[in-house]
């Protein structure tokens, strides 16, 4: 459906039947928006684009420098076209003007006889009016045609069918590089090469592109385009597209409420999957059951809860809304999401349809993105503490990752601020720390080691359990030390010989130094348990 006025429209109407199309006949397609009377030669700065101007040439009588600069400024501005009226004040258009009208299509068009301009900018511009009223008018029956298909399809590719029957044009969905809907159908090898033109902006005169992302709670969740290959398209296409958007997210988004639901009442299934009571054979059949298509890698569970601070009614997390946005993000890097509620806590099931060699990266960039996005003027992370286990490559081991993925929720309040990670496999040292303290006397074993100078610096308000960390941490660069304490090297030294008679002459010795580092770990793991529960823990060593 055209809309729009071009200027072979323009040149039926009963003014321009005594005109002629000197130069640029191939441009008749051009779209014109508005119609401008100019007699002055400098009007780059006068024009919008899509403008046919009108003129007597009075500027650039017997000047053809004047007027190549006329009708250069007329196509970088992107005119639609130029009327000139031969008589009294213009005899001849230069040879050399509609050479360079003909290279860039763009239409001269000659009237042989005095003409009403003003008549005729009346007639163009009521053409121009009845034509925006009719666009107007067709964009509500589409959208009113639109939201009554809604309430019937049940798959995205009806609206994609609805678009493309519409506009005749082709139709492209992206969700990600594997997941490529055409309207249409196109092979992927033809779409992709598309993609990469227009991506690069390697777009012929024949081809124009329009494209719009489809947004889904913030998050652009895909990006919808409609190519064309013998037209140009117009303001009434992109309004279109507009409208097709939104109703592609109302439908996406009803989608995956519907299919959270469904995860809600498959919830039964999901917690025995996550404690192991299911063989990987057995997984994979009730996963093929949901989508057959569905191939994944191994996987990895994470847990969220919602931060105590945070418990109030009006900071509460809508966890539907949650898990909803998580699905959204997470798929787009990868993951096929299973969701769940076990004892107030989230928990997700991360399917992995990708090399699991680059799972850890790809969670990240998904992280990254949701703490950039807003509820309730908060940001979500800021709500929640978050965990994940161990990847496992063996669905039916998925219950070895939740078992991590709790360690590693419970290891979040017991580590100070700049040791923390959301990942199991970062926390290395603590993960032993935490087994030792609770199968055996960790405090006891700690003042083993720690002891006299925790006891020194308790007694003589000193820094020696300070300088120890440091000094370890420069592996033993006494110039590195001072530098980061900022304190002169006769002070360093002073302290280092406090540290030999408390810790013995040998405590840098490779056996002595891994336990002592051990050691200050498991200190720091204590302390700040201790800020978690009544602040009683490990007082009688390191005081309150």
């Amino acid at each position: 459906m055209n809309t729009s006025i071009t200027i072979e429209e323009i040149l039926t109407r009963r003014h321009f039947n005594q005109t002629d199309i000197i130069a640029g006949s191939s441009g008749i397609k051009r779209q014109v928006k508005w119609v401008h009377c100019m007699e002055v030669t400098q009007i780059s700065h006068l024009l919008n684009g899509n403008e046919l101007i009108l003129t007597t040439g009075l500027g650039w009588k017997d000047c053809d420098s004047t007027f190549l600069s006329y009708l250069n400024q007329l196509i970088q501005c992107n005119a639609a076209g130029l009327c000139i009226e031969i008589g009294t004040r213009t005899m001849a258009i230069p040879q050399c003007a509609i050479d360079l009208a003909d290279e860039h299509q763009f239409p001269i068009i000659l009237f042989h006889q005095e003409v009403p301009f003003v008549e005729i900018t009346q007639d163009i511009h009521s053409l121009i009016i009845n034509k925006q009223y009719q666009m107007i008018s067709n964009l509500e029956n589409y959208s009113q045609q639109l939201n009554k298909n809604l309430l019937e399809i049940d798959h995205y590719e009806s609206i994609l069918k609805f678009l493309h029957n519409y506009l005749n044009v082709q139709v492209i969905l992206i969700f990600n590089e594997n997941d490529i809907a055409s309207i249409p159908k196109i092979k992927k090898k033809i779409t992709y090469q598309m993609l990469v033109e227009v991506n690069e902006e390697k777009r012929t005169l024949n081809k124009t592109v329009l494209r719009q992302p489809i947004q889904v709670l913030g998050e652009n969740y895909a990006e919808l385009l409609i190519c064309s290959s013998d037209r140009e398209l117009t303001d009434f296409d992109s309004l279109i597209l507009d409208r097709t958007a939104t109703a592609l997210a109302q439908h996406l988004l009803r989608e995956l409420y519907i299919e959270e639901k469904k995860m809600s009442e498959e919830s039964k299934w999901l917690t025995n999957w996550i404690e192991g009571e299911y063989s990987d054979e057995a997984i994979r059949e009730r996963l093929s059951y949901i989508d057959p298509k569905m191939q994944l890698d191994g996987g990895i569970v994470c847990i969220c809860k919602q931060h105590p601070r945070y418990n109030k009614s009006s900071a509460k997390l809508d966890g539907t809304y949650f898990k909803i946005m998580f699905r959204t993000v997470f798929e787009q890097y990868g993951f096929q999401i299973f969701s769940m509620e076990i004892h107030q806590h989230l928990v997700f099931i991360l399917g992995d349809n990708r090399s699991s060699e680059d799972w850890k990266g790809r969670v990240t960039s998904a992280l990254d993105r949701i703490m950039k996005m807003d509820v309730s003027g908060r940001n979500r992370m800021s709500l929640l503490t978050i965990g994940f286990g161990k990847h496992v490559q063996k669905l039916s081991e998925i219950y070895k990752s939740y078992e991590t993925a709790r360690e590693t929720l419970v290891l979040q309040d017991t580590l100070p601020e700049e040791n923390r990670s959301f990942f199991y496999q970062d926390l290395h040292m603590y993960r032993m720390i935490s087994l030792i303290n609770k199968h055996g006397n960790l405090e006891e074993t700690v003042h083993e080691y720690l002891g006299p100078v925790i006891e020194y610096d308790k007694q003589n308000n000193g820094e020696l359990m300070p300088t120890l960390k440091t000094y370890l941490a420069c592996n033993g660069s006494k110039q590195e030390t001072s530098k980061q304490l900022f304190i002169v090297r006769q002070t360093l030294y002073h302290r280092l010989e406090k540290l030999e008679k408390l810790l013995g002459s040998n405590f840098m010795r490779s056996d002595q130094r891994l336990g002592i580092e051990f050691m200050i770990f498991a200190l720091d793991y204590l302390q700040n348990s201790s800020r978690k529960t009544s602040g009683k823990y490990m007082d009688k060593y390191v005081g309150k």
